[in-house]
């Protein structure tokens, strides 16, 4: 099945919904140091590092550095990777309320990452504009 292209409905049923938990962005140099991949959410392979996005606990757990704690937002509609203005239109969103975001688009959902701070005001500005007509 493929994803929505029609930004109006993306925008109209993109339920966002806060994942629970507290999650960081570290880096390694070698995926082998770390003790379980399958503890992961997601990897990235740059050129100066692989960022890795796991749970805090287990980032504590595993004695790994982080500088930023963030809340996981999903937006919960099936949104094709070629969908145009989704994420320009959720980013000014958030912009307004001085939220700044990094997202990830994975196959069927657009996954926001916000300061844990900031979680239920992006809540709330997400939700407004998905009402918005």
């Amino acid at each position: 099945m493929a994803g929505e292209t029609n930004l109006t409905v993306l925008l109209e049923n993109m339920e966002p919904v806060l994942n629970p938990g507290a999650y960081v962005f570290c880096k390694t140099t070698h995926l082998n140091r770390i003790p379980d991949i399958d503890q992961l959410l997601f990897i990235f392979r740059e050129t100066e590092a692989i960022t890795i996005v796991l749970e805090k606990s287990i980032a504590d757990q595993w004695n790994l550095e982080y500088d930023y704690i963030a809340s996981w937002i999903t937006l919960n509609i099936h949104s094709a990777l070629e969908a145009v203005g989704l994420t320009a239109a959720f980013a000014d969103a958030l912009k307004q309320e001085n939220i700044s975001c990094n997202v990830v688009a994975a196959y069927f959902h657009d996954h926001i990452f916000v300061n844990q701070n900031d979680a239920v005001k992006a809540i709330e500005a997400l939700k407004k504009l998905s009402i918005k007509k």
